[in-house]
């Protein structure tokens, strides 16, 4: 193992090598992320043209925020599947990858027991908040709809983890874009009042539109399983080989090396839960507000976000081959391709801002509410390409306690208190709050890019320790 990666010349030509690879995993990533987020946007577009727009979408953004908070951070624990599938599928040790795939599902299904129950205590938190009733009793009906697809979503994020280490994306982007036709067929069907003949159907409202994801995951879900079946017809990976047996150990390091990551996405969502807390207690019109540019920004980082899943997954498969260089070259170029994709969204939502709202709702309150918030999220999206595509090139490297460190210093330590003070103090409201996020963001992608950049001097040494850790194995 050479010291290639400190020449600069070479690095540099690994980075040109890299993009084309780079992009050719990442792009159907993209599709999916954006497929998903497309669900999140159509939810909302609809439900925003109920009565009382602002009521349905802002019982929307709390619910939905309130159930990702747990979705996400603790199903995040199933992105260890991305470092341990990948290495080992870069070593060639695809029977390795088989049996983390098993342990991944396993997991899967005992956290699904565990978010479950955990998502059935926020009614009892919603009760107690200072928000609208009609906010209210709207997000308790789309959080029970929604709680019925968890062990679908967790089951889908498993089998994702595997098909994309081994190089198969493009069934992933299928099964989003596809999805998003059922919900949006779901949506128009299950949302508002329609008449059969002689049947006339009322329409669930809100509540409709959480009906409509949970027979989105269960489709997903199937497609999944079906794309790996499929996989293995085509490849023989021998995945019916696997023994099905639990071997604790295996579940044990998934967690510890899983903990983390899903750690720094709860540490992440739970701001904007805390976030879309605070402002709800402003009013419908502010919430509602705060919905749109949400959206509009989760969008954008929807790209990225992609990108990081494939960086994690070249640089994860370059140190299971023993390629410094190439581990080295992935992770710069994830970052330079993810942070470079959202100064192209800040340009966006800096030249059309009324134009995206408008796409919302006609509401012109609504118009003055959301555009200074598209503003700020200007500012911050260069950070947010560049911490969460450095997230993901550091998870590859097995390293998933960073991104919770500097989640946990940003949010939770800088960017908090400066939003509650800007919000309250200084009176500015859900601007306040936002300009919290913005602070924090760029802490973070400063931050994890510097982790990365030391990371990459001791590459070697991880590299020849997974080495040693694989040869034990054989």
């Amino acid at each position: 193992m050479t010291d290639i990666v400190h020449k600069p010349s070479s690095l540099r030509a690994a980075i040109r090598g890299e993009f084309r690879p780079m992009l050719h995993l990442a792009w159907p990533l993209v599709l999916a992320e954006l497929g998903w987020m497309a669900m999140s946007i159509v939810d909302t577009i609809m439900v925003g043209h109920l009565p009382a727009s602002a009521v349905s979408i802002g019982a929307s953004a709390l619910s939905q925020v309130l159930y990702n908070t747990m979705a996400f951070g603790i199903g995040g624990i199933l992105l260890g599947l991305d470092t341990l599938i990948s290495q080992a599928y870069g070593a060639g040790r695809i029977s390795e990858a088989n049996r983390w795939l098993w342990h991944g599902i396993v997991l899967s299904l005992a956290l699904s027991f565990i978010l479950m129950g955990l998502v059935c205590l926020w009614p009892l938190a919603l009760t107690a908040m200072p928000i609208d009733p009609q906010v209210r009793v709207a997000s308790i009906s789309l959080l029970y709809a929604l709680n019925w697809s968890t062990p679908l979503l967790l089951l889908y994020f498993t089998l994702r983890r595997h098909l994309q280490a081994f190089n198969h994306v493009r069934a992933i982007a299928v099964a989003l874009v596809t999805a998003n036709l059922i919900n949006l067929f779901g949506d128009w069907l299950l949302i508002f009042p329609h008449h059969f003949g002689s049947y006339y159907f009322s329409g669930w409202g809100v509540a409709g539109s959480g009906w409509s994801t949970s027979y989105s995951r269960l489709y997903l879900a199937l497609f999944m399983a079906a794309s790996v079946l499929h996989a293995e017809h085509r490849e023989k990976y021998r995945l019916f080989e696997t023994k099905l047996t639990i071997e604790w150990q295996r579940i044990l390091q998934l967690v510890k090396l899983g903990a983390p990551a899903g750690g720094q996405i709860l540490l992440e969502i739970a701001i904007f839960s805390l976030v879309t807390a605070v402002i709800a207690t402003l009013g419908p019109l502010q919430l509602a507000g705060h919905q749109i540019a949400l959206d509009c920004a989760a969008t954008a980082y929807m790209v990225p976000f992609a990108i990081s899943a494939a960086t994690g997954v070249r640089v994860g498969q370059a140190i299971g081959r023993r390629d410094v260089l190439g581990a080295t070259a992935a992770g710069w170029t994830g970052m330079i391709l993810g942070a470079g994709f959202m100064l192209c969204a800040s340009l966006t939502f800096v030249s059309v801002p009324r134009v995206i709202v408008h796409g919302f709702s006609p509401d012109p309150a609504l118009l003055a509410t959301t555009v200074p918030l598209l503003y700020i999220a200007a500012v911050f999206q260069f950070f947010d390409g560049l911490q969460v595509t450095a997230t993901g090139a550091l998870r590859g490297a097995g390293n998933t306690h960073a991104g919770m460190m500097m989640h946990g210093i940003g949010y939770w330590i800088v960017g908090t208190p400066l939003g509650l003070w800007l919000c309250f103090s200084l009176h500015w409201g859900a601007v306040g709050m936002w300009c919290g996020l913005c602070s924090a963001l760029i802490l973070a992608g400063v931050g994890l890019m510097m982790i990365w950049r030391s990371t990459t001097r001791k590459l070697p040494q991880i590299v020849a320790a997974h080495a040693a850790h694989m040869d034990s194995h054989i």
